[in-house]
C-alpha cells in the first residue's frame, strides 16, 4: 500500500493574487482518478446547482443508465439526465462498434445541452472515454471551448491528459489508498454504484 504523503501546502485567502472576481458561470472542471468519488462528486454538484435555480444537464458516458443515482437525477426540478442505454463494458478485448455509438451519442447530447441553455453540464466518465480511445482528446477540447464562459462544464474519470487539464480552471485528482474490491468485495449498489 502507499504511504500518505503529509499535507505540504494549506491553502490561505491572502495567498491568492491579483483581483478577486465573480467570473459566473462558464468554468471547466476535471475529476479525474483510480479513487472513488468523482461520480459521486458530480451527482452532489448537480443537487447543489438545481437547488440554487440553475438548469443542470447530466449525461453519462461509459456506463449503461443503471446506477442508483438515476432515479434521483431523473426526480429532480432543474436537471434533465441522458444515457445513450445499455451496452457491454469495455474489456481486455477492446472497444466494439457499440461503445463507439454510445459516446458519440453521449457527446451529441451534451453539446445539444449547450445550445438549449443549460448553464451546468455534467459529462460524468467522459475522460474515461478518452482513455478507452471511443473519444478523443480533441473531441474534449472543443466541447471545452464550446462552453468556455458560457456553462459550467463538470467531467469525471479514470484519467485526464495534460491538455484537458491545462484547459481547465479547476483539476482535482483522486487518489485511491485502499478499496474493500482487493479483498474480492463485490460493488454495492447504493454505495459504489
Amino acid at each position: 500500500m502507499p504511504q500518505r504523503k503529509p499535507m505540504d501546502h494549506i491553502y490561505y485567502p491572502d495567498e491568492r493574487h491579483g483581483l478577486v472576481q465573480r467570473p459566473g458561470l462558464g468554468l471547466i472542471h476535471v475529476c479525474f482518478g483510480q479513487g472513488v468519488g468523482k461520480s459521486t462528486r458530480s451527482v452532489g454538484l448537480a443537487v447543489r446547482a438545481a437547488a440554487s435555480g440553475l438548469r443542470v444537464f447530466f449525461v453519462q458516458f461509459m456506463k449503461s443508465g443503471d446506477s442508483a443515482e438515476v432515479k434521483v437525477l431523473s426526480d429532480t426540478a432543474n436537471i434533465v439526465y441522458r444515457c445513450p442505454g445499455k451496452h457491454s463494458f469495455i474489456l481486455s478485448k477492446g472497444p466494439q462498434a457499440e461503445h463507439y455509438e454510445h459516446a458519440e451519442e453521449a457527446l451529441w447530447y451534451a453539446k445539444r445541452a449547450l445550445k438549449e441553455g443549460a448553464e451546468v453540464i455534467i459529462c460524468d466518465e467522459m475522460l474515461s472515454a478518452v482513455v478507452f480511445e471511443v473519444i478523443t482528446v480533441q473531441q474534449v477540447l472543443n466541447l471545452i471551448a464550446r462552453c468556455r464562459k458560457r456553462a459550467e462544464l463538470i467531467m469525471t474519470g479514470i484519467d485526464a491528459s495534460p491538455e484537458i487539464i491545462a484547459a481547465s480552471d479547476y483539476a482535482t485528482e483522486f487518489v485511491q489508498v485502499k478499496h474493500p474490491y482487493y479483498k474480492g468485495h463485490m460493488a454495492r449498489k447504493g454505495i459504489e454504484y
